[in-house]
């Protein structure tokens, strides 16, 4: 059989039971580490130990992301949430620093809202900021971790992230799949690409577009 059949007969039918089986696993592996954290955090975050947003998956749909939360939601006296580092809590912020963060979203593949690999889920309000070359990261899944994210996550820029996101899209196959499996294990033990080179969270798609035009 071709090689590009074999890749098309992947992406349609074997990765999604290969990600529900992975998936499945995983958390029934996971489920002490899991249950030890939402524990932690329940306590850190005042009985709120999940984050939920809303995210656009395959051809902009919308679904409920869920990841472990690791700011409380701490106001000023004007009823306004303080900066992000002033809600971060020691707790939040090694879960964070490991991804331990991203365990909960095997909940999500389980419910075929998103894949193991693919490109990550942004905000809905990104949706209409897209071009056409950028609006093909939407044509699969988005994943847990992606082709961006083992070549550089938040270390690079808005451009390289999309070029990475379409690239995976167009050569989806599990070889490449299992080889950015392996890589995201690597990323995730030396902790790289969290930041940008600055040490700065990396800004918002939108506001980038503001400044950019």
């Amino acid at each position: 059989m071709p090689s590009h059949t074999l890749h098309t007969v992947y992406r349609k039918y074997y990765k999604q039971i290969l990600d529900f089986l992975i998936a499945s696993t995983g958390f029934l592996l996971l489920f002490p580490l899991f249950f030890l954290i939402m524990l932690a955090l329940f306590i850190a975050n005042y009985g709120k130990p999940f984050f939920i947003q809303k995210r656009p998956g395959k051809n902009g749909e919308i679904f409920n992301i869920i990841k472990f939360k690791t700011m409380n939601d701490k106001k000023d006296g004007d009823g306004n949430l303080l900066p992000d580092e002033k809600r971060i809590t020691k707790v939040g912020a090694f879960v964070r620093r490991t991804s331990l963060d991203e365990i909960p979203q095997l909940l999500n593949v389980i419910l075929g809202d998103m894949s193991i690999v693919g490109p990550r889920p942004l905000l809905p309000s990104y949706l209409p900021l897209y071009n056409e070359f950028q609006r093909k990261r939407n044509n699969v899944k988005p994943g847990i971790t992606g082709w961006a994210q083992v070549n550089g996550r938040n270390a690079i820029s808005w451009e390289k992230k999309f070029e990475y996101d379409v690239w995976y899209v167009e050569n989806i196959s599990f070889l490449l799949d299992l080889k950015i499996f392996f890589l995201t294990i690597r990323k995730v033990i030396k902790s790289e690409g969290i930041n940008d080179p600055q040490g700065n969270i990396i800004e918002r798609f939108d506001v980038y577009i503001k400044k950019n035009g």
